[in-house]
């Protein structure tokens, strides 16, 4: 593997695509860094020559900012900006997390019409399908403790 900026290059690549594995060089900087170089950018990384990989490395060195020094600027960009990202970066503010999320609540399921036409049993005159109503459950009551009708707030 020929090392060029600190970076081991693939050697079984095309020149113009091993280039792209350094931090800071992308298509377009790899085929500029060929014909500045007077490389052919589809030769194989390994067919190339020391000579070749040197004038490579120079002029990667003395013309771009690639892996550690890129990083570092790219860092102290976004420190120093007024950014709420940057300020936070600085260590005086915490980082907020995301709200959890509220789950809807489900919508109730429809409620059946006493009339509908389904093959619930028939249910006696007076009485609803859910049960006693609020009169029959009074009468009931006063029925059972032969009490005067009225005693438990009837109307």
């Amino acid at each position: 593997m020929a090392r060029i900026a600190g970076v081991d290059i693939p050697r079984e690549k095309r020149l113009g695509i091993a280039l792209t594995y350094i931090y800071g060089v992308g298509d377009t900087a790899s085929s500029h860094v060929c014909q500045e170089t007077g490389i052919d950018p589809s030769t194989r990384v390994r067919d190339l020559t020391d000579e070749e990989v040197t004038r490579l490395r120079n002029w990667i060195d003395a013309n771009l900012k690639v892996e550690g020094d890129l990083r570092r600027v790219v860092s102290q960009d976004i420190k120093g900006s007024a950014t709420a990202v940057g300020s936070r970066s600085m260590g005086s503010a915490p980082t907020p997390t995301p709200e959890p999320a509220r789950v809807p609540r489900r919508p109730l399921p429809a409620r059946r019409r006493s009339g509908s036409t389904s093959n619930a049993p028939k249910v006696p005159a007076g009485m609803s399908a859910g049960g006693p109503g609020r009169r029959e459950s009074r009468r009931s009551m006063n029925e059972m403790t032969n009490m005067p009708a009225g005693t438990f707030g009837g109307r």
